[in-house]
Parts: C-alpha cells; structure tokens; sequence
C-alpha cells in the first residue's frame, strides 16, 4: 500500500482504521493510526495503532498474543479511512470477545473459501502425501466419476434418519464437486453468478 496516499492532515495527523475479519467480513473493531503506526503495521504485518490514552505505538495482541494479521490495506475515497482486512488470532476484544461489538465471528461458510486456496495450492504444488493431488492426478474423467460416486451416496443416506452419515457424505460430496471445479478452471463464484441470475428471474 502507497502510505503517502493517505491524509493525515485533514485530521490532525490520525485517522480511523476499521479492522475487518478477511473471511467472515465481521467488523472487529475501529481505532487509530498515524502515519508511524501505518508504517510499522504494513512492516510487520501486524495492525498496529496510535494510542491515543498512552500517546504511544501499540500493536494489538502485544499482550494478549491476539494479533491481527494483516491480509489487505483499502483507503477510502476520500483518503482519511483506512479498511483492514485482517485474519484474527483470538479474541479481539480485552473483555474476551469476538469483537469490540461484542459481535460472534463464527460464521462457518467462510472455511469454503479456506478450503478452497487449499484445493488450488494441491493442484499448483503436488504433494505425493496428499489425497487431493491424487485427484488431480487421476485425471478429469476420474474426478467426475468420483463426484458422481459422492451424490450416489449421499441420496442414499437421504433415505435414512442418521444426522451424522449424511452429513458426512454431504461434506464428502461438496469437497469432491469442489475439486472438480478447480481441475476444470472455473470459480465457485461463476456457479453463484448462475445462480444469481436464476433467482433474478
């Protein structure tokens, strides 16, 4: 990020950072920077912010060891905002939680997007270990059968009442249908759009 876009002027040299969990998009918490504190976050990767009761540098989690570790830096329009994408280490809040609105951060749909960097990193960096590389291996027409093979088995457990069978074979059947979406280069994003335009009708 270009630190010298920012007005700190306009402000008496502070502006607002409002923390953003990368995943979930929760708000975590909003607090200040100078130009020093943006420098040394964008340094360490750790959002650090201007004390404005100890008039000094402090970078969150330097107690605690709850750090904000820092995936993105947006200045808004009219460069006196700054957003941060950041991936939580605990706790964000000093009463223990999630967040400093005493928000829960555990919405789970984001893992598919953690899941699926893992399913991309198997595809580019084969690992002779790893099941997903064996997928990738086996080949186009192999994968799909497999994804075939899942739904198979998942209509199966649909006919019974066990909780756990089904959602194993649902959790088996998305992973595949996810690692058939990375072979065939598409986004799961491209399938929402579809999707999208479905309902919009």
């Amino acid at each position: 990020m270009d630190t010298l876009a920012v007005d700190f002027d306009k402000v008496n040299g502070l502006v607002p950072a409002i923390v953003q969990d990368e995943n979930s998009k929760e708000v975590l918490m909003l607090g200040y920077m100078n130009k020093e504190a943006l420098d040394q976050s964008v340094k360490s990767g750790k959002v650090t912010f201007f004390s404005r009761s100890k008039q000094r540098l402090w970078t969150k989690g330097e107690t605690s060891g709850n750090f904000l570790l820092i995936r993105k830096i947006e200045l808004d329009c009219d460069r006196d905002t700054l957003l941060i994408q950041a991936n939580p280490q605990g706790p964000v809040c000093h009463k223990g939680d999630d967040t400093c609105f005493a928000h829960q951060n555990q919405s789970k749909s984001f893992f598919i997007d953690e899941l699926r960097k893992v399913i991309k990193d198997r595809k580019n960096n084969p690992s002779t270990k790893s099941y997903t590389t064996s997928l990738f291996a086996s080949g186009i027409n192999k994968m799909a059968q497999k994804v075939g093979e899942e739904a198979v088995e998942l209509v199966i457990e649909a006919k019974d009442d066990d909780k756990k069978l089904f959602l194993g074979e649902a959790a088996d059947l998305m992973f595949h249908y996810l690692v058939l979406l990375e072979a065939k280069g598409y986004e799961l994003d491209e399938v929402m759009e579809v999707l999208i335009s479905r309902h919009q009708k």
